[in-house]
C-alpha cells in the first residue's frame, strides 16, 4: 500500500514538472529593449507597445515586457554602438541605422523589410504662435530681423539634420524654380541668413520644441508631427505651417541583431519591427501626426496633410553620404556657416 502511494506520488510529481516545463515553453516571458528617438515616445507608450503586447500574446502566448530609452537620434545611435544593448533601434534617419550596420550590430539587409525599412514619414514644418503674428509663411520669412528661430544641434540630433537639409534643399528647389537649375550659392546664402536668426540650438528636436513652448522664439523649425501632437493634446497657442519647399522625413527601424540574439529575443524583435509596418501601427502613427508609409493608410488620412508643391527627399541632395560630407563635413556648407556666424558674433 505504502509502496503504491510512493509510486503514485512520484508519477504525480513527474507529470506536474513536465506540465510546468511545457507551460514555460508555451507561455514565454521576455523583455524587449527599445532604443528610440524622442519623438516616438508618445505613440509607442500609448499605442504601439500595448498593441504589440496584445498581438504577440494572442499569436503565440508570449508575454512581452519593455525596457525603453528615448533620446536624440544621433545620441541614441552612438549609445547603442558604444554598448547600450537595445534589441530594436527606431531612429530619425537612415544614417543612424547605418552606423549600427558598420558597427556589426545590425544586419546589412535591414532595408529588405517593407517600405525599405522606414516605418513612418513626416516633413519639416514651422511651429508658429497662435494667429501667426509675424506672418511667417516660407523660408525667406525666417531671415527677417524681427524673427527669432529655433532648431536643434546637428551634432546630436537627427532632427536638426532634417531641419538644415530642408533649408539647404529648399534653397536649391526655389532657385531651380526661378532660374531653371539649382543654385548651391543661393541655397548656402539662405541657410546662412536663417542661421544668423537662430536663437537656441538644443540637443534634440523634442528639447528644441519644448524651448519654443516656454515662449522663446517666434518660430521652431521642427517635425510636422511634433506640432500635430501638441494640437492633438489640446494646445491652442500654436499653429503649423508647411512651406512649399520642404524635405520628406523618413524614419527607419531595425533589429539590433547582435544584441537581440545575445538576449534570446531575436524572433520577438523581428516580430516587433514587422508590427511597426502593420496597418494597426500605421494608423497609430497617423493618429499621432506622422505620415504613414503604408499606401492604403496614407490614402485613408491624406486629407489631414498638405502636399508641398516642392517636396524632395534626401536623394535630391545626393544621399546621406554626400550630405554628411558636403553639408556637415570639415569643409561642409553648414560647418563653414557656423564658423562665419560665430566670428561675426
Amino acid at each position: 500500500m505504502i509502496k503504491n502511494l510512493l509510486l503514485s506520488l512520484i508519477v504525480f510529481i513527474f507529470c506536474a514538472c513536465k506540465g510546468k516545463e511545457k507551460e514555460g515553453e508555451q507561455f514565454r516571458e521576455v523583455t524587449l529593449t527599445i532604443g528610440s528617438y524622442t519623438v516616438n515616445k508618445e505613440v509607442f507608450q500609448k499605442e504601439i507597445l500595448p498593441k504589440f503586447r496584445n498581438y504577440i500574446k494572442k499569436l503565440n502566448g508570449t508575454t512581452v515586457k519593455f525596457e525603453e530609452s528615448y533620446q536624440a537620434s544621433g545620441a541614441q545611435s552612438r549609445a547603442i554602438a558604444a554598448g547600450f544593448q537595445s534589441d530594436v533601434a527606431t531612429l530619425s534617419l537612415e544614417e543612424d541605422i547605418e552606423r549600427l550596420v558598420q558597427s556589426g550590430l545590425v544586419s546589412q539587409d535591414w532595408k529588405s523589410k517593407p517600405h525599405s525599412g522606414f516605418v513612418s514619414n513626416s516633413v519639416v514644418a514651422f511651429a508658429v504662435r497662435k494667429g501667426n503674428p509675424k506672418n511667417i509663411k516660407d523660408w525667406e520669412d525666417l531671415t527677417r530681423d524681427d524673427v527669432d528661430v529655433l532648431y536643434p544641434n546637428p551634432q546630436t540630433s537627427g532632427g536638426a539634420m532634417w531641419c538644415v537639409n530642408a533649408i539647404y534643399g529648399a534653397g536649391l528647389k526655389i532657385s531651380e524654380k526661378r532660374m531653371g537649375k539649382p543654385d548651391p550659392q543661393f541655397a548656402e546664402n539662405l541657410l546662412e541668413r536663417i542661421q544668423k536668426r537662430v536663437k537656441v540650438m538644443d540637443k534634440s528636436g523634442r528639447e528644441s520644441y519644448t524651448t519654443f513652448e516656454r515662449g522663446i522664439g517666434d518660430v521652431a523649425v521642427t517635425y510636422e508631427n511634433e506640432v500635430l501632437l501638441r494640437l492633438k493634446n489640446g494646445a491652442n497657442d500654436v499653429e503649423v505651417i508647411v512651406p512649399e519647399a520642404t524635405i520628406l522625413i523618413q524614419n527607419p527601424a531595425a533589429v539590433v541583431t547582435a544584441y537581440a540574439s545575445k538576449h534570446g529575443v531575436l524572433d520577438v524583435a523581428n516580430l516587433f519591427v514587422d508590427f511597426l509596418h502593420s496597418k494597426q501601427s500605421q494608423r497609430a502613427f497617423a493618429e499621432y501626426g506622422f505620415r504613414p508609409v503604408d499606401p492604403e493608410v496614407e490614402q485613408e488620412v491624406k486629407n489631414r496633410y498638405p502636399a508641398p508643391t516642392m517636396l524632395f527627399d534626401v536623394n535630391y541632395l545626393g544621399g546621406w553620404k554626400k550630405v554628411r560630407e558636403d553639408i556637415y563635413g570639415k569643409s561642409g556648407v553648414f560647418t563653414k556657416i557656423l564658423e562665419r556666424v560665430a566670428r561675426e558674433k
